[in-house]
């Protein structure tokens, strides 16, 4: 690239300079603040949670029994956003499944083991401890067991729902056989 020559270049500033200028003398005045606070949002939503206050309750039938879930926000069952919260008891398994939205979940107790594929696989799962977090992509085939009691917190968007890779491997079918 070739050097500008000083007075060339000191004409080149000038002119930037009258540019930014013009644009600035165009744009509109900054607004006045407001001394009016902004409305408060509804209190429904703006949700907040204690642990102690979750009303806990068997699992959809979509799972084995033995395990325990509520509902921290939202609604699994319809679209938009939620956040549910699940117990497992040790042992708890959750066959290969995939759901149409996205998953996210945290461990928030105990230690939850997962594998990704159509297939159990021992070998192939990775532990996740309390604050571990894993995302499953909308689709995509998982499995789960719980090592020890464990609590997990589960959010994503709705409705929320689980299929089986193996039909047989779901308890809604058990149930009307």
């Amino acid at each position: 690239m070739q050097r500008l020559r000083p007075p060339v270049a000191a004409l080149f500033v000038l002119a930037l300079i009258a540019a930014m200028s013009a644009a600035y003398a165009q744009a509109p005045a900054p607004a006045k603040p407001t001394t009016k606070p902004a409305a408060k949002p509804a209190a429904a939503s703006h949700p907040m949670v204690n642990a102690g206050d979750l009303k806990w309750g068997p699992g959809p039938d979509a799972f084995q029994p033995g395990m325990q879930m509520a509902v921290v926000d939202g609604d699994p069952s319809k679209p938009g956003p939620f956040v549910l919260r699940a117990k497992f008891p040790d042992g708890f398994k959750v066959m290969p499944h995939w759901h149409p939205t996205d998953e996210s979940l945290t461990v928030l107790s105990g230690t939850l083991m997962a594998g990704m594929g159509e297939k159990w696989d021992d070998a192939a799962m990775k532990s996740f401890t309390a604050g571990g977090f894993a995302r499953m992509p909308r689709k995509t085939p998982h499995y789960v067991v719980a090592k020890g009691d464990t609590i997990i917190q589960l959010h994503g968007t709705g409705p929320f729902v689980l299929n089986y890779v193996n039909p047989k491997d779901d308890p809604r079918q058990k149930k009307t056989q």
